[in-house]
């Protein structure tokens, strides 16, 4: 609080002539408050006036920024889906996952987390990793299905809508493990697996029913992974301190970048396999392992 000292000019007293003590100062209650704890002792004759500190509202700007751009590459993904152009679609929703996982990686790192992040975060998530991909898979071939097209694209945003509530209402974010399908991971292996389908010419009227039906299937199995209480890797526990990653992990790192670039769709829908896959596998492992126990 700050302190503002006012001047008071006192007149003596008739009743306190035979009274030697000075006259105390007065704090906020009224009462009584001794010389030595007075905020000026030149001053004895003062009211100590309280005023309120003036709140300086911000956020911090580089994890926002980063999270603005997840949300900027979600959109764009969303125009370009419209538009036909999925192999655009796909880089934008690659985009933004690294987005994402960078925005909150570098507020813990500057320690600038703050609610209004977490917030901003989750509702950046919901456009690119919800509604974006449930657009693109529509466009690309769900609308021939009718009703049960934008049914099966309805399922997926409100599944993507509930994983990450469900993931903001958990205290314990310490864990190694996320429950259910991390919603970042389901778009990509959505995008890019519409994205090589693109490459193989399967677009328009030249998409099989069969092939719509398949992927209608896989949306929804998607959908049900991401609400499931099935656990998958964060790989969290890479970091061996804050910021920090062993030098191992760079190497892979550097080696997985140039695996990529080989054949971008067609490498980066096998990893969201691979990964995607893991999660009923641990599953089964870590059964058969309680069991044998």
């Amino acid at each position: 609080m700050r302190h503002t000292l006012l001047n008071k000019q006192t007149a003596p007293s008739p009743t306190s002539s035979h009274n030697n003590s000075p006259t105390l100062p007065l704090n906020e209650a009224g009462q009584g408050k001794g010389k030595q704890d007075s905020p000026d002792a030149d001053a004895p004759d003062a009211i100590v006036v309280q005023l309120p500190r003036k709140r300086l509202r911000s956020i911090y700007l580089l994890p926002n920024l980063l999270t603005t751009g997840t949300l900027f590459a979600g959109f764009f993904a969303i125009i370009s889906g419209m538009q036909g152009k999925f192999d655009l679609a796909g880089i934008a929703i690659l985009a933004a996952m690294l987005f994402d996982l960078l925005d909150g990686r570098v507020a813990r790192i500057i320690k600038a987390q703050s609610i209004f992040g977490m917030e901003y975060d989750s509702l950046s998530d919901m456009v690119a990793f919800g509604v974006a991909p449930a657009l693109i898979v529509f466009s690309w071939g769900l609308a021939t299905l009718g009703k049960p097209g934008w049914v099966i694209s309805f399922i997926y945003s409100a599944c993507t809508a509930l994983r990450l509530a469900r993931y903001n209402a958990r205290s314990n974010t310490d864990s190694p493990f996320f429950f259910g399908l991390a919603c970042p991971m389901a778009a990509g292996l959505m995008c890019f697996l519409i994205w090589v389908m693109t490459e193989e010419g399967m677009i328009g009227e030249q998409v099989p029913m069969q092939m719509v039906v398949g992927v209608s299937i896989a949306t929804v199995l998607l959908s049900l992974l991401m609400v499931s209480s099935i656990r998958y890797y964060s790989f969290k526990n890479l970091f061996v301190a804050e910021g920090q990653v062993p030098f191992m992990f760079m190497l892979v790192l550097v080696g997985g970048v140039a695996i990529v670039a080989i054949n971008p769709p067609y490498i980066l829908l096998l990893m969201t396999i691979l990964y995607t896959i893991s999660g009923p596998l641990l599953e089964l492992w870590l059964r058969i392992k309680r069991k044998n126990e």
